[in-house]
């Protein structure tokens, strides 16, 4: 199994340390040819309209988006959940727009306001997960297909949409692997994309 993690910005070597430690090679993706025989894509944290600029100066925005409708699984978290979303509330940046939801940046407020909080996701199992939140998007509403994994205060952090995988907080910042080896799962289950 090899999985990408865009490389552009933010978090990407957190993820690639929290793969390697569940036993996943992971190539870093700066180049439409470094999606090349992976197995599943991983988008970082960051600040999105930055990563948005990012992935259309270096022509990733259209074969991930292929990628995507391909099947390949896809976890976003923070900004990656932002580029997932189909639609950002009060913006027209670029996004890849495969999931089938709205969102709203910064939601939590600014980075001084970050936080953390244990996160009932019973997909992980019976022990709650710790978020943390960083200027952090919340879900605001989701289509008939997504499936709504985590809430916290009432508002939408962590959603799935068949081969798609979004959080609002940042589990590679943990030392919890649950998460990770979720989207792992996920990975293994669906056909190799070419």
């Amino acid at each position: 199994m090899l999985v990408g993690v865009l490389a552009l910005q933010g978090a990407f070597r957190e993820h690639q340390m929290a793969l390697k430690a569940c036993g996943v090679n992971t190539v870093q993706v700066r180049k439409p040819e470094h999606l090349d025989g992976i197995n599943g894509l991983v988008i970082p944290g960051g600040e999105s309209t930055t990563m948005s600029k990012l992935l259309v100066q270096y022509h990733l925005l259209e074969p991930i988006i292929q990628l995507g409708r391909s099947g390949m699984p896809i976890l976003g978290t923070c900004a990656g959940l932002i580029m997932l979303a189909k639609d950002i509330n009060r913006s027209d940046q670029a996004r890849l727009g495969l999931m089938d939801i709205k969102v709203e940046r910064n939601a939590f407020g600014r980075q001084v306001q970050s936080f953390e909080a244990d996160l009932e996701i019973s997909q992980l199992g019976n022990e709650p997960f710790r978020g943390i939140f960083i200027r952090a998007p919340y879900v605001m509403e989701v289509g008939a297909g997504v499936e709504i994994w985590a809430q916290y205060e009432g508002k939408i952090v962590c959603v799935k949409q068949d081969n798609l995988l979004g959080a609002a907080f940042h589990p590679e910042l943990t030392d919890d692997l649950r998460f990770h080896r979720q989207f792992i799962d996920i990975v293994s289950y669906e056909p190799k994309c070419i």
